[in-house]
């Protein structure tokens, strides 16, 4: 994903008990926490709404244009892939939904709210505490722990400085026994684990996840799809994800393809005709 270096450290911003291996599978939530099993949302009404978005970047004395009259809602609880051909925009887009960019043209609603009528302070404010962010370079902090990256979408809520519920996210990821170690000192898939835990720690309303597995190897990339998927059903989010993993989008309620500019309905391919196809 190619946000600037801005956005990406407000995007960080944004966003059981029991020790666990770091490979363990995530735990089993308690009776509290499985209560709240149920979607976010003010029911009827999407979580997020695009109405004929836009956007178009110049290029020297070109204009180009990425995104054309692209319409979308998304109901809460509804988990969304949408794939598309390296180029297509997918990343734009996923930018312009989650407010960490503007359109052209078109409206986007998120959580009932016009985007436009909001500056780029009010968008953040927006999303603080309901939105969370799953990247596929993880962007960890690399001079903070990971208890302490998991606690930075903390610091923007009443929960700030609340160790233990960031904590309890880690071992529930499997990584109890690794809260004090430095994104250095972790594996990727490790690394991904955090960023999970700090996405979920919220327990948002909505999480965006940009290529999640591109970065891992397909064994830990599964753990990371079903440690994903887990997490998304059992606490209720929206999960929005840009993939160009098929057996990813196979996961998701809905598949959309992204290409020249718009969304149509797409059906991923099986597993053994994934192989060149986007």
């Amino acid at each position: 994903m190619s946000y600037s270096s801005d956005q990406t450290a407000n995007s960080s911003i944004d966003k059981i008990t029991s020790s666990a291996s770091p490979h363990d599978d995530c735990q089993p939530l308690n009776d509290h926490q499985a209560a709240k099993n149920v979607p976010h949302g003010v029911p009827g009404q999407p979580v997020l709404h695009a109405d004929k978005l836009s956007k178009q970047v110049t290029s020297g004395e070109r204009s180009l244009t990425i995104l054309h009259d692209l319409s979308l809602s998304v109901a809460a609880g509804e988990s969304v892939a949408i794939l598309g051909k390296s180029g297509a925009g997918k990343s734009t887009l996923l930018g312009l939904l989650a407010g960490l960019d503007t359109p052209s043209d078109g409206e986007l609603t998120l959580f009932g709210q016009a985007l436009s009528r909001l500056d780029e302070d009010g968008r953040a404010a927006l999303r603080a505490g309901r939105v969370g962010f799953v990247f596929q370079n993880f962007q960890l902090l690399p001079t903070l722990s990971a208890l302490e990256n998991v606690m930075l979408p903390l610091e923007l809520s009443p929960h700030a400085g609340d160790t233990q519920t960031a904590a309890k996210w880690l071992a529930r990821v499997g990584l109890g026994e690794r809260v004090n170690h430095l994104p250095k000192q972790l594996s990727g898939g490790e690394q991904q684990r955090v960023a999970v835990a700090r996405a979920f720690v919220t327990d948002p309303e909505l999480v965006f996840a940009d290529e999640p597995t591109g970065n891992l190897d397909p064994d830990t990339g599964a753990q990371i799809i079903d440690l994903l998927f887990t997490l998304n059903r059992e606490v209720g989010t929206t999960l929005i994800l840009v993939t160009h993993d098929h057996a990813l989008a196979r996961r998701c309620d809905r598949c959309l393809r992204l290409d020249q500019g718009k969304l149509t309905a797409f059906v991923p391919a099986a597993a053994s005709l994934e192989e060149g196809t986007q």
